[in-house]
């Protein structure tokens, strides 16, 4: 049985979902956290590493002369140098595709956040105060109905697809600006970048961050689109330029921002959103339901059983 190290356990679950699929495979070390400066002590002599976000460097691969696979419990894998891994003959397995679904869910819950305003509504009744009103409903922060409305999706991968797929249900008109144009593609409208921020009511980013995509949402961008309209943003925080966005949502040029993502996380307490006017983020938590979180366990074992069985999958090392 090979030597195995899960590094950031608390990533993925904080007791609700048992690591024992993975654990029963190898003789398996867990940590719940781990530093960067403890990275490659705490891998030692391990032919593999299970992590979420700690990074594997080149550095690590040099001082971990064993390891020869790298399970990553995300889709993404930029917290892994790929060239390092590729000369070592080392093979970094991904999990895409398992948070399409709660991803797409959690957008709607942000888009909602501002449309239905229930936190908001729910505060008031929980403060006692429908107790002394005089009329049977109450009359406050603006509501707004979906239907007819114009959802602008940025990236039309998995997610973008699902996110479409609900706001048919919601009776919304569909535009997308995406690379790559699908055929025969049902009640979408396909658009460039600026004629979809100039007609969304509702713009909902989810392209990868790549150096095309980079604050691809910046003061410029922003002042295309309806000072009405709201922006989302589920897919990665260095899409949008924040201090740009700040002053967008201070000065009115947008009506509202709702984020599950930052370009420093945890949030830097000098994030230039913080407090700023219209503004709702949660905490990267769209990944994290507790089913979406069973069935990433369950990829990342079958990735682990690949290596082992000698039939690799999911390897993002070309």
């Amino acid at each position: 049985m090979i030597k195995a190290v899960i590094l950031d356990a608390s990533t993925v679950t904080d007791g609700d979902v048992s690591l024992e699929p993975l654990t029963s495979l190898c003789d398996t070390e867990v940590y719940d956290y781990t530093t960067a400066d403890e990275v490659a002590e705490r891998i030692g002599s391990a032919e593999a590493v299970l992590t979420n976000k700690c990074r594997i460097s080149r550095e690590v691969f040099e001082k971990c002369p064993n390891l020869k696979y790298v399970g990553v419990f995300a889709t993404g894998y930029n917290n892994v140098d790929i060239e390092a891994a590729r000369e070592r003959g080392a093979v970094v397995s991904n999990v895409p595709g398992y948070s399409t679904d709660s991803v797409a869910q959690h957008t709607f819950a942000l888009i909602l956040y501002h449309y239905s305003s229930v936190s908001r509504y729910a505060e008031y009744t929980g403060r006692g105060e429908w107790c002394f009103s005089k009329l049977f409903t109450h009359f406050g922060p603006p509501l707004y109905e979906l239907s007819g409305k114009t959802i602008g999706i940025v990236g039309y991968g998995a997610i973008g697809r699902a996110v479409a797929k609900i706001a048919r249900a919601f009776n919304m008109k569909v535009t997308v600006n995406t690379r790559t144009v699908p055929k025969d593609e049902p009640d979408t409208e396909f658009l460039s970048l600026e004629d979809l921020l100039r007609r969304a009511d509702i713009v909902t980013l989810h392209c990868p961050l790549t150096p095309a995509t980079e604050k691809l949402i910046n003061e410029d961008t922003l002042a295309m689109m309806k000072p009405t309209a709201i922006l989302i943003n589920t897919s990665r925080g260095g899409v949008a330029d924040e201090h740009a966005l700040r002053r967008a949502l201070d000065s009115g040029t947008i009506a509202g921002f709702g984020a599950d993502v930052l370009t420093v996380e945890p949030m830097d307490k000098n994030c230039p959103l913080l407090g700023a006017k219209n503004c709702w983020i949660t905490p990267h938590i769209a990944w994290a339901p507790l089913e979406t979180r069973l069935r990433l366990i369950e990829l990342v074992k079958k990735n682990l059983e690949g290596y082992l069985s000698g039939s690799v999958i999911n390897n993002v090392v070309s």
